[in-house]
C-alpha cells in the first residue's frame, strides 16, 4: 500500500513535505503464511527466509523435513491455524473446483485485522465480494492481489474504490527473461512430443 501511495506523494505537485508518522509494517520477524507449498510457493519460502521470516504453510501434501528444514517452515494441518497466526497470507494455489472460493467470508474473519491477503494464483481463489467487505469493515488491514476475476475488473468494480488494496495487471512473471525462457521450455515440449521423446514438463505425469 505505501509503494504506490508513496509514490503518489513523492511526484504530487502539491507535496510540500514528507510526513514523519507515516509508517509501514515490518516484515522481517513477521509471520508468512504460505498457502500452497509447491514449486513456486517454496521458491516464495526461500525468499521470504532471506528476511528472517517465520514461514507457516498450508499443502495437500506435507513436505519433506529436509525441504522444510531448509527454508525453516512449519507445516500447518488445518489452513485455520495458518490463518489465525500469520502477518502476511499469500495464495500460491492452483485454481481448481476444490480451491475456487478459497477465501471467502470465513476464512477472511479468522485472519488477524492487522494481516494482509496476498494473491499471486488465480483471482477466483478468493470471493472478492467477501474480500470487498473485509476491507472496508477492517477485517484485514490490506490486500495485495496480481489477479483478479475478471481481468480487467470493470471500471465501477468496488475494489478500485479501496486505499487499502493494491492490483497489478498479471505481471508476476511478466519480465522479458521469464517470457523467453517460458517459450524455448514449450518448444522443447512440443519437439519432445514430435519426437516420441519424454515431455520434460509434462503436466499430468503418467
Amino acid at each position: 500500500m505505501y509503494l504506490h501511495s508513496g509514490c503518489q506523494i513523492a511526484v504530487s505537485p502539491d507535496t510540500k513535505h514528507f510526513a514523519v508518522d507515516w509508517l509501514g509494517v515490518e516484515v522481517t520477524g513477521a509471520t508468512l503464511g504460505i498457502i500452497g507449498m509447491g514449486s513456486i510457493g517454496y521458491k516464495v519460502a526461500q525468499r521470504a527466509r532471506a528476511f528472517n521470516m517465520r514461514i507457516l504453510y498450508h499443502n495437500r501434501n506435507r513436505r519433506r523435513k529436509e525441504e522444510e528444514e531448509a527454508v525453516g517452515a512449519h507445516y500447518c494441518e488445518k489452513m485455520e491455524d495458518l490463518l489465525q497466526q500469520s502477518d502476511f497470507v499469500m495464495l500460491v494455489v492452483n485454481l481448481t473446483p476444490e480451491t475456487h472460493k478459497l477465501m471467502g467470508k470465513k476464512e477472511l474473519g479468522l485472519m488477524k485485522p492487522t494481516a494482509t491477503l496476498i494473491n499471486i494464483s488465480r483471482g477466483a481463489v478468493i470471493d472478492q465480494d467477501a474480500l470487498v467487505e473485509a476491507l472496508q469493515n477492517k477485517v484485514i488491514r490490506a490486500a495485495a492481489l496480481d489477479v483478479t476475476y475478471p481481468e480487467p475488473l470493470p471500471r465501477d468494480h468496488p475494489m478500485l474504490k479501496l486505499n487499502n488494496i493494491i492490483i497489478t495487471p498479471h505481471v508476476g512473471t511478466a519480465t522479458v527473461q521469464a517470457m523467453r525462457t517460458m517459450a524455448e521450455e514449450a518448444i522443447t515440449n512440443m519437439l519432445a512430443v514430435l519426437n516420441n521423446q519424454p515431455i520434460p514438463s509434462q503436466v499430468f505425469p503418467k
